[in-house]
């Protein structure tokens, strides 16, 4: 297979929900075998945090269980993401309202843009809570959202692609 499957999680900061989306969907990438196959990145609506690494917290609870997000640095998205990247999958209404104004001015955008938890079996067409300004309860309650939509993507994507040996 030469052409990667590019996957670019959105939220608002880039610090909170779309890395631990990015680290936890990296993490099941390498662990089922297909690191060579996937391009995997994440990118905020708003500029705050550019630069940044992940919320402590959201590193803390993500590490807890064997994720580690302490690498990734937070970026603004683009309007060239919609070329760059396969699937734009974003957290929220709100800030997919804002892919929406931005993927126009991206000519010839080809990314399929969706809502992160279309890929949850039990949430299709909801949102991942912003965790920022609760407690490390909020932190957990995304994990588990995320675990459980990242693995339906990874297992989505690779049957899409044909690829079945998947250990996920």
């Amino acid at each position: 297979m030469s052409e990667k499957i590019k996957v670019l999680f959105v939220c608002l900061g880039n610090i909170c929900r779309s890395p631990t989306a990015e680290g936890v969907f990296r993490t099941m990438v390498e662990k089922s075998g297909w690191q060579d196959v996937f391009h995997i990145d994440s990118a905020g609506t708003a500029a705050y945090y550019v630069g940044e690494p992940p919320d402590r917290r959201a590193q803390k609870q993500a590490k807890a269980r064997g994720y580690d997000l302490s690498k990734l640095r937070a970026r603004f998205i683009s309007p060239q993401d919609f070329k760059k990247f396969d699937y734009v999958l974003v957290m929220d209404k709100h800030n997919f309202g804002e892919m929406e104004k931005v993927q126009k001015y991206c000519k010839d955008a080809t990314a399929k843009l969706q809502l992160f938890l279309d890929y949850h079996p039990d949430k299709k067409g909801q949102e991942v809570p912003d965790p920022y300004s609760g407690g490390e309860n909020d932190f957990e309650a995304v994990l588990d959202l995320v675990e459980v939509a990242a693995a339906n993507l990874l297992k989505t994507l690779l049957a899409e692609k044909g690829l079945t040996n998947c250990a996920c």
